[in-house]
């Protein structure tokens, strides 16, 4: 006479479902706080100058005097196209214009904001927004002065910035020990310097500089100093620089938002364009 075993096979499926919910159950889970806390990556080529500077540096108050400084601006691919007419009768006489980051991404706005600028009359430049993990510095500054960030001695073409700042995409110094750091930005100046005779200029944040070089004095004696800093004064400046050149003091002005002064009349603009 046949067994019939269907109840035994019933059994044996229902204790399997069991273990493997029990089993799903038991995984860890993100709590919402956790969640919360995780915080959104943006797309690779959308950082900018002063990104980060919100986020880790506040914002207390704008410049109480601006006499014998020069407006300025600074523009990415997230202003677009600019109305630089409107900004040159704002009283604006000088603009950089993001090129390009790491050797990967070409600022698509770059010839509308890099040749406006001029076309109203603005002394203009381009910048380049470091990101160290992904390829030397040598390589950056090649890509960089190939694809906007050269230099002309007409008096009216500044010399490039490098913008080293706060990774956006990671861990603030890019997973890099305080030594590489400055390794990879001298290897970036270096080469930049062979490429256009220049002195390319440092832009970066006090504590950025402190928590990711270690304070490092050696770049001071050639490189312009353009400091971020959203508050009434420059404040403390990274070690080995007694002045500033360039200081971005506000992510909010007037029209595109990123503004900065220049630490002299529009002549010292002109006379920092013909080195």
């Amino acid at each position: 006479m046949p067994v019939h075993r269907f109840g035994f096979t019933r059994l044996r499926a229902f204790t399997t479902v069991a273990a493997v919910l029990l089993a799903l159950l038991s995984l860890p889970r993100a709590t919402p706080a956790a969640a919360a806390a995780a915080p959104d990556v943006p797309p690779r080529g959308s950082a900018h100058m002063g990104m980060g500077v919100l986020a880790h540096d506040g914002r207390d108050g704008t410049p109480t005097s601006r006499a014998t400084r020069t407006e300025g601006v600074d523009v990415s691919s997230h202003q677009g196209d600019v109305p630089w007419p409107t900004l040159w009768d704002s009283g604006v006489r000088w603009a950089y214009a993001k090129a390009t980051e790491g050797t990967y991404y070409q600022n698509p706005y770059h010839p509308q904001q890099y040749n406006g600028s001029y076309d109203v009359g603005m002394i203009r430049g381009a910048y380049h927004f470091a990101t160290p993990d992904r390829t030397s510095g040598a390589a950056q500054a090649d890509y960089f002065v190939d694809h906007g960030g050269a230099w002309s001695p007409d008096g009216m073409t500044l010399p490039g910035v490098l913008d080293i700042e706060w990774n956006p995409y990671g861990d603030a110094c890019y997973s890099m020990s305080q030594s590489a750091m400055v390794s990879w930005i001298g290897d970036f100046l270096d080469r930049y310097r062979e490429r256009t005779g220049r002195h390319a200029v440092i832009y970066t944040a006090t504590s950025w500089w402190k928590q990711c070089t270690g304070n490092y004095t050696g770049f001071a004696a050639d490189h312009p100093l353009w400091i971020a800093r959203y508050a009434s004064t420059p404040g403390e400046l990274p070690a080995g620089w007694d002045f500033y050149t360039m200081w971005q003091y506000t992510s909010t002005g007037p029209t595109v938002g990123d503004h900065d002064l220049f630490n002299g009349t529009v002549d010292r603009v002109r006379a920092l364009a013909l080195g």
